[in-house]
């Protein structure tokens, strides 16, 4: 059994950051924080079935909630891809938050304000018994108060339905903050430098086509904010 740290987010050979170390987060809160504020991941799959066996990598946006110290995403049954992380295949996911863009003086130091978690590992697929609790779970970050006014999943739903955990034992989360830090040679340089912030909101629900008169957008989906 991997024991994993309660507080301190261990580096290991393959998740210590080389480039720029400062701005690494080594205390373990930064990667919930980054694995709760984000609602799609990326995951990497290497597939091996193409023509002549070759590796071919794939990237799977996926959407996801943390559970503790492990990552929940879910995909089809019916995709390789998904049965390759379902069998245990070494896999990336990557959580990016886009917080600002960063106006130097110059191109070469114009940047982001970021903040990025990468988790290496393997995925485990949950079993039968595990999966409702789980996809409630990934709904509920995602639409926060929904689950209690949908149907249960339907038995055939669940059967086409994969649910991999990938814990949280091998990861690194990378900060950036801060406005533009030129080149001294370029202070004088009379063009405007600074951060222009990027958020992401909720806009107003839009009804679908299909509703019946009287329903009404429930008080928890207008309450919803990022």
């Amino acid at each position: 059994m991997v024991l994993i740290p309660v507080n301190d987010l261990s580096s290991t050979p393959r998740t210590r950051i080389r480039r720029l170390p400062d701005k690494a987060a080594t205390d373990r809160a930064a990667l919930h924080a980054v694995l709760d504020a984000g609602l799609v991941a990326h995951v990497a799959v290497t597939d091996n079935s193409g023509p002549n066996r070759a590796a071919q990598p794939y990237i799977l946006p996926v959407a996801y909630a943390r559970d503790g110290e492990r990552v929940l995403f879910h995909g089809s049954t019916g995709s390789r891809l998904f049965r390759s992380l379902a069998e245990g295949v070494p896999t990336c996911l990557t959580v990016t938050l886009l917080d600002g863009l960063v106006v130097a003086r110059s191109a070469f130091e114009s940047s982001m304000n970021y903040r990025g978690a990468m988790v290496l590992g393997s995925c485990r697929m949950l079993p039968e018994g595990e999966k409702e609790a789980a996809l409630e779970r990934i709904t509920e970050h995602l639409m926060p108060g929904r689950w209690k006014e949908l149907r249960a999943p339907k038995r055939k739903e669940l059967a086409a339905t994969v649910v991999l955990a990938l814990p949280l034992t091998e990861a690194s989360v990378k900060i950036s903050a801060g406005g533009p830090d030129d080149d001294p040679d370029d202070l004088d340089a009379p063009v405007w430098a600074g951060v222009v912030p990027l958020h992401e909101a909720y806009c107003d629900p839009m009804p679908a086509a299909n509703l019946e008169p009287g329903i009404d957008v429930p008080d928890y989906i207008r309450e919803w904010r990022r």
